[in-house]
């Protein structure tokens, strides 16, 4: 990335990928030489906690730090995802987060990046969804009110904005559409709240949309292009950052946690156009793009530019991203079968 990403015209491995979404950038590097102590990863086994916790290792070996990555999830069994992050140098711990015993048992360190959250399935299981969303960040804050906490949000919780705006700044007011929206801000709202009762440094990530090759808004594209399935252009544009870029912010944010709670959008410079990108893809694959659906006037959309201001702009580029997504998906890539439907605008996930 930072020295191959310019030589790589195709990703043809998921071991090849992996090394890449974890590749550090300078920022990340010179963030965790600055900082001391261990880092814990709550939420690690989603889609991008294993490439967060490996890059947050390699970033750390990269600035001569000896510290412990530690990564907690619940891991079900038969997943083989703990002995390949422990193969990699990360410390993992299984644990069920709401289990106030097993949160208590979970070790002290100044670090620590948040990422347990439910978006897909919210819809008929609002319970669990406001459990996670919402109640955990509090148990989290009170366990570790002496750590600095890098919490990932949405920019779902700006709701929808005009096109022409160029995307929502950290300082407009949360406008969320559903309950999953909603649910998310209060995640905010507690960690803001427990960042000023207890002096914690927080950080509120807000994040708007990560993309590799097995999933993300550009994957959702290329695959409905080639399968021949129209793609719906109502939701008319999009937010996207590859996700080594995406997580490198994160980590690099661990140095600007606050109280009170700095607030960051991590989204790439680009506003992207789906109807465009399905015609991209179109023709790389040699395919006919379907469309269905007019261009609304608003969508889901964040602007980034404090984040590129603070870390510099995203190492990968749109246009690249969809030629290696093009190749992927041709050659039958694997993909994690989880659509981010960003279509969706009514807030029903």
């Amino acid at each position: 990335m930072r020295e191959v990403v310019g030589n790589v015209d195709e990703i043809k491995s998921l071991e090849q990928l992996e090394e890449m979404i974890s590749e550090p950038s300078f920022a990340a590097v010179d963030a965790l030489a600055k900082l001391d102590g261990d880092i814990v990863i709550l939420g690690v086994g989603g889609k991008m906690g294993p490439s967060l916790a490996r890059m947050a290792k390699r970033a750390s070996d990269d600035a001569g730090i000896k510290r412990r990555i530690i990564g907690v999830d619940a891991f079900p069994s038969g997943n083989d995802q703990q002995s390949r992050l422990e193969s990699f140098g990360i410390e993992t711990i299984k644990c069920d987060l709401l289990a106030s015993d097993q949160m208590d048992s979970l070790p002290d360190v100044p670090n620590v990046v948040f990422m347990v959250g439910m978006k897909f399935g919210s819809t008929g299981q609002e319970p669990l969804t406001w459990a996670l969303n919402s109640f955990l960040p509090g148990m989290v804050c009170r366990k570790y009110r002496k750590s600095r906490i890098v919490a990932f949000s949405s920019g779902n919780v700006y709701g929808l904005t005009p096109v022409t705006l160029g995307g929502s700044i950290e300082s407009d007011p949360p406008n969320p559409e559903g309950e999953y929206a909603t649910s998310v801000l209060g995640r905010e709202r507690v960690f803001q709240y427990f960042s000023a009762a207890f002096g914690t440094p927080v950080t509120i990530f807000r994040l708007n949309y990560s993309v590799e090759m097995r999933y993300g808004v550009l994957v959702d594209i290329a695959h409905k292009v080639w399968a021949g399935e129209p793609v719906d252009v109502t939701m008319g544009n999009a937010n996207v950052i590859w996700q080594a870029d995406a997580n490198a912010m994160a980590l690099a944010s661990l140095a600007y946690a606050s109280s009170p709670a700095f607030i960051l959008n991590a989204a790439g410079p680009e506003i992207v156009s789906i109807r465009r990108v399905a015609q991209q893809f179109a023709e790389l694959m040699g395919k006919e793009v379907v469309i269905t659906g007019c261009e609304a006037p608003d969508a889901l959309l964040s602007n980034g530019q404090l984040g590129h201001k603070l870390f510099g702009y995203p190492r990968v580029g749109v246009r690249q991203m969809i030629e290696w997504i093009a190749s992927w998906v041709m050659r039958g890539g694997e993909s994690l079968g989880k659509p981010t439907h960003f279509e969706v605008r009514d807030g029903r996930f």
